[in-house]
């Protein structure tokens, strides 16, 4: 999604209003409740909170220059890797083993095997279509940010197919996009 993002990708950018500000404050929250300390200091109610509208139906929220969360169309809003190291606790985790790293970070899809194997993990309470980070084997931080197609346990039980969407993995254009001016 993010492979070769860039600002140009970026068609508007406006500042929202407090009724909108609330509302994606809210929906944050409410998917990340092990944000709600800190919620106040990523979004503070006082500085402008932007929305960019990029390409494909895709909406960065931005503050001080900072991209902190996306979403496509009105899907969940998931965290930007950056944010995801800061606070690494705030979504489930799956992990794929060694050998899937690499293709991770080329942008590939995760696969059920590099899920089910022994070096990958699976958090079985997630449903399908829950955004989720993507860990690696023997690695501290995430690599990726995906989304589900599939539930855990449907994931454990086929085996086969792909288990998880890359939506946005280390050195893609949204993570080399310290700042959006």
């Amino acid at each position: 999604m993010f492979k070769k993002f860039s600002l140009e990708e970026v068609s508007a950018q406006n500042q929202v209003k407090a009724s909108v500000q609330r509302k994606i404050r809210q929906s944050i929250a409410e998917e990340y409740p092990g944000l709600e300390q800190v919620l106040d200091d990523l979004l503070p109610k006082k500085s402008p909170l932007i929305v960019a509208k990029c390409q494909n139906h895709l909406n960065l929220v931005v503050v001080n220059s900072v991209p902190l969360f996306f979403n496509i169309r009105d899907g969940p809003y998931m965290p930007t890797l950056r944010l995801l190291h800061q606070y690494p606790d705030i979504m489930k985790k799956f992990q794929v083993d060694r050998g899937a790293i690499k293709f991770v970070l080329a942008g590939a899809n995760i696969m059920c095997p590099g899920l089910t194997s022994p070096g990958g993990a699976l958090d079985d309470e997630v449903a399908a279509e829950t955004p989720v980070a993507v860990m690696a084997e023997g690695k501290q931080h995430a690599l990726a940010i995906g989304f589900t197609k599939m539930s855990a346990k449907e994931i454990r039980d086929l085996n086969k197919g792909i288990g998880v969407d890359n939506m946005h993995y280390l050195n893609d254009g949204l993570w080399k996009m310290e700042h959006l001016d």
